[in-house]
């Protein structure tokens, strides 16, 4: 009776250990998708050889492919500026872009990024090149 009584009891105990460690690992998967579903904006900068040489076209198909919306404009003082806005890993990949990819014929001295923000919602339908 004695053995019966420990066998139900290990038992028991395993398989509350099995509902706790279940329930972390639900709870870490749902904070990696709320990390991910976490929208941002940002403004950026982009210095160097980056007119004339495609690089407006080249960052609108790029925050395409993320699904960022925003827009990019030339300067007068010969930068690439802009607004991009999205899910703050996909933001991040795009930083990483901007900094270091660019257009094939871009040379990028350096990228600044100022004004990030956690917004609610995206208010840009697309993400456009201003002329």
């Amino acid at each position: 009776v004695k053995i019966l009584w420990i066998n139900q009891m290990l038992i028991y105990l395993l398989v509350q250990l099995l509902f706790i460690l279940l329930s972390r690992v639900g709870n870490e998967v749902d904070e990696t998708k709320m990390t991910s579903k976490k929208l941002v904006s940002v403004d950026f900068e982009v210095y160097g050889r980056v007119q004339g040489v495609f690089f407006r076209k080249y960052t609108q198909q790029e925050a395409k492919k993320l699904s960022l919306k925003g827009w990019c404009m030339n300067t007068e003082k010969g930068t690439v500026q802009g607004v991009m806005q999205g899910e703050l890993n996909n933001v991040e990949m795009m930083k990483q872009w901007l900094k270091n990819t660019g257009s094939p014929s871009s040379r990028i001295e350096k990228a600044e990024f100022k004004n990030q923000m956690d917004i609610k919602n995206v208010t840009f339908g697309s993400f456009d090149i201003k002329r």
